[in-house]
């Protein structure tokens, strides 16, 4: 259903905090979240529609970001951006995402913020002001055949470039200690029958997540203002939780920081498959700004890696003893002062490579 019914001009809005180093501020990283928003008709573009949650807050997040972070430094660009026409089908974003693909812009992680105002509807008492949701795809939308023969062969369904965000989304959490407030990581693009402005820059093959309260109030969201047998509807920002919005926005700053301060990614990590051996032999290219990398592991049935299950060298291989049947494996670069890259889970070697020669008995040809 095409929900702009007549010719109808949409901007975005962004601001760019261009990185301080010439050999990194190719790297970025984006906030976003839109501001347009509906009443409970799609097509009513008149009537009042207020968005105090979807998405104001959003909007309020990245405009929280722009201001706090433009006051200082990073080697990586940032991002700071507000979309239109998220609800008429995810026009702004997609516009976004696709100039950023068409540009070869290097757009390494994307933090949207969607629906993140939490939830004082009297008398819920199952919302939780502690937890904020973080979608994350699995399988990429971008996805190869040869993708495809790799992730198989691999057994990284769990391990797309948006979940290893997600899981760097947490870590950053744990380090630097929002109290009890802390990201739910919810394995699924998004949820059930809903979408939202990552799912733009997923379909252009960019790392994107998003953030959502952890428990909605439909009644607050798509619907004219009135009350209705005692229920109140309307997006209103009575009902906006703004600790909570404080905490969202919290976390995305500095999560936008840590990887903006970050070294480059390592590049073309690979594990050896080529042979059947217990250990784990793995190897990448050198990254810009990184002094040492750190080598993670996790059992295949974990959702993140432990903090233990750590091994750091300074050379660009490793041989391990682990077997790479048993556990996921990912790279990141660590720069002189301790910042960590997102993490990268290895390649199998053998996917995608030509078969070996044909063997022949002695004195054949």
């Amino acid at each position: 259903m095409d929900r702009i019914t007549q010719p109808t001009e949409i901007q975005n809005v962004y601001a760019i905090l261009r990185g301080t180093d010439p050999r990194q501020q190719k790297r970025i990283y984006l906030v976003t979240g839109h501001y347009d928003s509906r009443n409970s008709d799609p097509l009513n573009g008149t009537n009042q529609a207020p968005g105090a949650n979807d998405d104001g807050s959003g909007t309020a997040v990245s405009m929280e970001c722009a201001r706090v972070m433009s006051k200082h430094k990073f080697p990586a660009t940032l991002i700071f951006l507000t979309v239109a026409g998220e609800e008429q089908g995810l026009l702004g974003s997609t516009h976004f995402a696709q100039m950023a693909k068409a540009e070869g812009w290097q757009l390494e992680g994307v933090l949207n913020n969607d629906i993140v105002g939490g939830n004082r509807t009297p008398g819920d008492t199952l919302r939780n002001p502690n937890w904020v949701r973080v979608f994350s795809e699995g399988i990429p939308a971008v996805t190869t055949d040869v993708d495809l023969s790799r992730i198989r062969a691999a057994g990284s369904e769990n391990d797309s470039p948006s979940r290893e965000l997600a899981r760097y989304i947490h870590e950053v959490s744990q380090t630097y200690h929002f109290g009890p407030f802390t990201p739910k990581l919810i394995f699924r693009r998004d949820r059930f029958s809903r979408g939202g402005d990552h799912s733009a820059f997923n379909e252009q093959g960019f790392a994107a997540v998003r953030f959502t309260e952890y428990r909605e109030d439909y009644h607050h969201q798509h619907q004219n203002v009135r009350t209705e047998k005692g229920i109140e509807y309307g997006d209103l920002a009575k009902f906006v939780d703004f600790d909570y919005v404080a905490n969202v926005a919290r976390l995305n700053a500095a999560t936008l920081a840590a990887m903006a301060l970050s070294p480059a990614l390592p590049g073309k990590v690979t594990i050896s498959t080529r042979e059947q051996e217990n250990d784990s032999k793995i190897d990448w290219e050198a990254a810009e700004g990184a002094v040492a990398y750190e080598v993670l592991w996790r059992k295949t049935t974990d959702a993140e890696f432990p903090e233990e299950n750590v091994t750091r060298t300074t050379e660009t291989k490793v041989d391990l003893n682990q077997s790479k049947d048993n556990v996921v494996f990912a790279v990141r670069s660590v720069d002189a002062k301790g910042h960590r890259s997102l993490p990268v889970p290895p390649q199998p070697s053998n996917i995608g490579a030509p078969p070996p020669p044909a063997q022949t008995k002695s004195g054949e040809k």
